[in-house]
């Protein structure tokens, strides 16, 4: 019988495991697109990706890491003894390094932090320090500073030495510091290219913007869209000290993920980051968590029509728009709650701000909540020709718009200042109340169109 010849990297990959060719591994690996390196990861059981990074040397194992989601990187080291974890993050840029090792549990992290280079450890553990969504989170500490004193020859000579090392980005300015460490400016790459070996870097200098390590993602959001050209920019401590550069790439991933997070947050997914890769057991209790409190309140919402039983059987048309007004007015809302979501995010608007974006949506809702009002009281009249009806889902869905509106405008604002995720939360509340506030409009109309 002939041998199955492997069709897929996955197969490939495990048959080269099984053989232990290293080599072979390598040049496979490198033959491969990053999609599919990213794909055979994950393809693989936990075992196999341990034993994959410890066939590979440290440089290759950590451009693999590079590809795959820093949870799931951390995941991996996590199977791997300290010392083989320290040696693969020793040559992981440095952002990316403190990234995976920041997902790691304390003790973890402090053994992995004792078998690597001493200076290495001790920036990762400065990185870790900062918030993740700041200049300081994101900046990677690899960058080239000069005195301005230093000749342009030597420049060139050290460049030339650690071209392979250094990042294109790095070479387009050369940075100046002062004895102290503190940023002088910068030295275009253009004008050392025609200068005299023995002219200085003083001769050339020239401003450089920057920003403060402090600075949060939207902050770098607006640096980096006011300097186009930029592709990085040197980060900054209050004294003015130079502490590292952040990457343009960097700081829009990170907005990306941001993005991503919130939106699974929004449909439930608790942490945010979820991947089919997590055991069976946190994946359910992640969604389980969320779906319990949501069954919950769908059960007060629904106790809303209970209690108009008599309403319902006298009118059963009604059964028909209930869900079309909670629906519609849950729509709104879900606008609302995006908009300030974003303004939240941008840093436009604080908790302390709520009666001002209350007062803004307000009127988005009565124009609204008027318009589909009609709309539905119209297509209510063509279908029963009953006015009683039209009035009552016409009415009850413009009342409901507004509420909508208004909750789905300040919650996240109400949330963010009680210390909760409102990317997590806003959505379950806003659906509950407008559920309730749609079906009680509805119903209570109509009673009272019923008694007349």
């Amino acid at each position: 019988m002939e041998p199955i010849v492997a069709t897929k990297p996955w197969e490939r990959v495990r048959e080269l495991l099984v053989e232990a060719e290293p080599h072979a591994l390598v040049d496979y690996l490198d033959s491969l697109p990053a999609d599919d390196i990213v794909r055979t990861v994950f393809r693989l059981t936990v075992d196999e990706q341990a034993r994959l990074l410890t066939f590979l040397p440290p440089r290759t194992a950590a451009g693999l890491l590079d590809d795959v989601p820093e949870a799931h990187a951390a995941d991996i080291l996590d199977d791997l003894s300290a010392k083989e974890a320290a040696s693969i993050v020793e040559e992981l840029d440095s952002d990316m390094a403190a990234d995976v090792l920041a997902e790691l549990d304390a003790d973890d992290l402090e053994e992995i932090l004792r078998q690597m280079d001493p200076t290495d450890a001790d920036e990762a553990r400065q990185l870790i320090s900062y918030p993740a969504d700041s200049a300081g989170g994101l900046m990677m500490t690899e960058y080239l500073a000069f005195s301005g004193s230093t000749k342009i020859g030597d420049v060139v000579a050290t460049v030339a030495s650690q071209t392979a090392d250094i990042p294109l980005y790095l070479l387009q300015q050369i940075m100046v510091i002062s004895p102290l460490g503190r940023l002088r400016g910068a030295v275009n790459l253009s004008d050392m290219a025609f200068a005299e070996p023995n002219t200085r870097l003083n001769q050339f200098l020239q401003p450089i913007d920057s920003v403060l390590v402090t600075n949060r993602l939207e902050e770098l959001e607006d640096f980096f869209d006011e300097h186009d050209e930029a592709t990085a920019a040197p980060v900054l401590d209050e004294r003015k000290h130079l502490l590292g550069v952040v990457r343009r790439r960097a700081v829009f991933e990170a907005i990306s993920e941001k993005m991503d997070e919130d939106a699974m947050k929004r449909q439930g997914i608790i942490g945010g980051d979820e991947l089919r890769s997590l055991p069976l057991r946190v994946r359910s209790g992640r969604r389980l968590s969320w779906l319990s409190v949501n069954i919950l309140l769908n059960i007060v919402a629904a106790s809303v029509i209970a209690m108009y039983q008599e309403t319902l059987a006298a009118a059963i048309a009604l059964a028909v728009f209930l869900p079309i007004v909670s629906d519609m007015s849950g729509c709104s809302g879900n606008q609302a709650v995006a908009v300030s979501m974003r303004e939240l995010t941008l840093g436009i608007v604080r908790p302390e701000d709520v009666f001002r974006v209350w007062r803004k949506e307000i009127g988005v809702g009565l124009i609204n909540g008027v318009a589909l009002g009609l709309l539905l009281a119209t297509a209510a009249w063509l279908w029963q020709q009953d006015i009683r009806l039209s009035i009552v889902v016409g009415a009850a869905l413009a009342l409901n718009t507004v509420i909508a509106v208004s909750i789905g405008g300040t919650i996240p604002l109400l949330l963010k200042g009680l210390k909760i995720d409102p990317a997590l939360a806003s959505g379950p509340a806003l659906t509950t109340v407008t559920d309730m506030c749609g079906f009680f409009l509805v119903l209570s109309f109509a009673s009272f169109a019923l008694s007349m």
